[in-house]
């Protein structure tokens, strides 16, 4: 038995994606955007609504750093979620993050945040919001990494936006191996 709920904005897991930008002044610029992921090999689509001050920024700009956010940054970027840079400047201060400018793109990147993916604006819908960007790099915070140098999302606590209840989740255990468990009913 299934219960139907109609039409949702419902999807496990939505990352929480925290959009950087820089105004026309140099002015840093963050929001925290639960509607996004990878669009193509190299491309990242979001939606950011036409109103943001970051669909504004980024349009001027051409330019944007996504990061990820974490389990000990949820006030933070929660924070930068529900308030606006037109209301409040230095929101990011307030948030208590800090801004460096990205090595690959004319963007911020959130040191506090662990992993970043710095992009250049390939096309944004003013009426949808919907936003694809190139991926030119992709950083992450040494601390996060494991012993063979590559990211370890236990070490990042990544967290997700669970649209239902409004909370948002850490990422948890391993449940298996990606193209490697299929194998099994493959070979059969």
């Amino acid at each position: 038995m299934r219960k139907n709920f109609g039409v949702q904005t419902w999807l496990y897991p939505m990352p929480v994606l925290m959009i950087a930008t820089y105004d026309e002044n140099d002015v840093p610029n963050i929001m925290n955007a639960a509607w996004g992921g990878i669009h193509d090999t190299n491309q990242i689509a979001v939606c950011i609504d036409p109103g943001h001050k970051t669909a504004k920024n980024l349009q001027q700009r051409k330019y944007f750093t996504v990061s990820i956010a974490d389990a000990s940054h949820v006030a933070a970027c929660d924070y930068v979620g529900i308030t606006s840079g037109r209301n409040v400047p230095d929101k990011l201060t307030k948030a208590g993050f800090t801004a460096v400018k990205a090595e690959f793109a004319d963007a911020p990147v959130i040191p506090e945040l662990p992993m970043t993916l710095e992009c250049r604006l390939i096309s944004y819908d003013d009426k949808t919001g919907c936003t694809v960007g190139e991926i030119l790099n992709v950083s992450a915070d040494e601390a996060v990494l494991d012993d063979d140098g590559k990211i370890s999302p236990d070490k990042m606590e990544v967290i997700c936006f669970d649209p239902v209840h409004h909370t948002y989740r850490k990422l948890g255990d391993i449940a298996g191996y990606a193209f490697k468990d299929g194998m099994k009913l493959k070979n059969q």
